[in-house]
């Protein structure tokens, strides 16, 4: 280990030697440069507040820490281009107090810079791809920087290294972000909160529990398997759905096609024929005439109830947790979700409450990050509780939600002062009976979706060829 600290340390030396050299000159002139601003600014605010004022220390360093105080400065957006130690030409923006500011940031982060202008007007830069972090990404990004930490990079440089290799201009950009906030004094927990729209409120209170115990690393660990997990239930949940889904387009599409191509080449026939259609042939015929005739209102229609269904479900709490109860509550189905929730609350629960976080906090952090409004109720009811001086169980007594045996062991777990551990002992238990659920949907699934699709094809069919057989009959009598 201390061999690949040393020939990490040697060959980055090496690399930044030649642009070290090279901008020397350029760093000076941009120190004079800030200082000459702050004198500038200083003689302004005189001139305007009549109060006399102390010129800088010339140690001032260029960075400094925005923290809201008097007088500070308003961010601006800056766009620049700069070239990095491997030749490549980057294109960003980065918001600070002035153009000095960003200069001496790119400047520190071994850049060579190609041009720095301010952003005027709205800002119109919206970059390919979204800052809000990806379970996948960030399981990455805490597996490396735990693997940097522990090798001996500090924390500064291991950041530096994941947004120097990371090529979506966005999320280089929220690295970026984070080594600003280091450089200026903030601690690592407070830089992911002030991108509290990219990071998760969990990892952020995970990361100040590490601060204060001293054993990153090892959070950062636990982070990264927690969040690999949770990807795994995803893809788990995915490939259950993704056969089904196709099995259902192509019966759709082989349904469509038969009823818009196949159906009318009988149409005329039949119209000559003076026997007498049967029910299952007139429905057929009407269904293809209203596709063939209505099939843009039907497809607008299908549209509006998606886009309408969507953002209700998003924006009306009421209809959510209407919904969530029906899912739920709908039988192989609501096993799958109960499953999966009661499997995550009670692996999150279990990692707060094993890093020291008091069971209020743990609770307010579970109710900010979870996504059912039933669990929501059931985790603000359990801090009311806790608030009166009561049991966190007595919250969980008797909801369907919540399955007796996860109950059970939550109660042993507070009776025994266990409760990080029996927690989780829940989530194993409840994790395995998801997969298992998952897998018996999967094996369900095939069969049926054979069979709908057998039906509805075979509608079709007799009802095209049931009339055949009378016409045929017709004419050989």
């Amino acid at each position: 280990m201390n061999l690949f600290i040393q020939v990490y340390h040697i060959v980055r030396d090496i690399l930044h030697l030649p642009l070290r050299l090279h901008e020397n000159t350029r760093q000076k002139k941009l120190v004079e440069e800030v200082k000459e601003e702050e004198k500038a600014r200083n003689e302004r605010r005189q001139q305007e507040q009549g109060v006399a004022t102390e010129e800088k220390k010339p140690e001032e360093i260029a960075i400094k820490k925005q923290d809201g105080a008097a007088g500070e400065l308003k961010r601006i957006n800056f766009n620049y281009v700069v070239v990095n130690s491997f030749g490549q030409t980057i294109k960003s923006s980065f918001e600070a107090a002035s153009e000095s500011e960003v200069r001496a940031f790119l400047i520190n982060e071994g850049y060579k810079i190609v041009s720095i202008t301010p952003q005027k007007g709205i800002n119109w830069n919206l970059e390919i791809g979204s800052k809000k972090m990806t379970t996948g990404e960030l399981t990455f990004a805490l597996t490396q920087l735990s693997t940097y930490i522990r090798a001996g990079i500090p924390l500064i440089d291991s950041v530096r290294i994941l947004a120097k290799q990371t090529v979506n201009p966005s999320k280089r950009k929220v690295y970026e972000r984070i080594v600003y906030d280091l450089v200026t004094g903030e601690n690592f927990s407070k830089a992911l909160e002030n991108q509290s729209n990219v990071f998760p409120r969990l990892l952020v209170n995970m990361i100040k529990t590490a601060e204060m115990t001293g054993d990153l690393p090892t959070v950062l660990d636990e982070m990264s398997e927690y969040y690999d997990s949770i990807e795994k239930t995803k893809k788990q949940m995915l490939s259950a759905l993704i056969y089904p889904i196709v099995i259902l387009v192509v019966a759709i599409a082989v349904v469509v096609f038969c009823l818009v191509y196949v159906v009318p080449s009988f149409v005329s026939m039949y119209e000559s024929s003076d026997s007498s259609l049967p029910a299952i042939t007139l429905i057929t015929l009407s269904m293809s005439s209203f596709l063939q005739n209505h099939y843009l209102i039907l497809i607008i229609i299908v549209a509006a109830l998606i886009t309408t269904y969507v953002l209700t479900f998003r924006n009306v709490k009421s209809f959510r947790k209407f919904m969530q109860t029906v899912y739920m509550k709908t039988p192989v189905i609501g096993k799958i979700i109960i499953y999966s929730e009661v499997s995550m609350f009670t692996k999150t629960f279990a990692s707060l409450i094993n890093h020291n976080v008091n069971i209020t906090q743990s609770m307010d952090v579970l109710s900010k990050i979870s996504n059912n409004e039933i669990y929501k109720e059931i985790i603000d009811k359990a801090i009311n509780t806790l608030q009166k001086g009561g049991k966190i169980s007595e919250s969980f007594r008797g909801n369907w939600a919540f399955p007796v045996v996860a109950y059970e062991m939550l109660v042993t777990g507070e009776s025994t002062g266990q409760l990080g551990v029996m927690m989780e002992k829940v989530a194993d238990h409840y994790s395995s009976l998801h997969q298992t659920a998952i897998g018996a949907i999967k094996s369900l699934i095939e069969p049926v979706t054979i069979i709908v699709l057998a039906f509805a094809v075979g509608f079709i069919l007799l009802s095209i060829f049931i009339p055949m057989f009378d016409v045929y009959s017709t004419i050989s009598t």
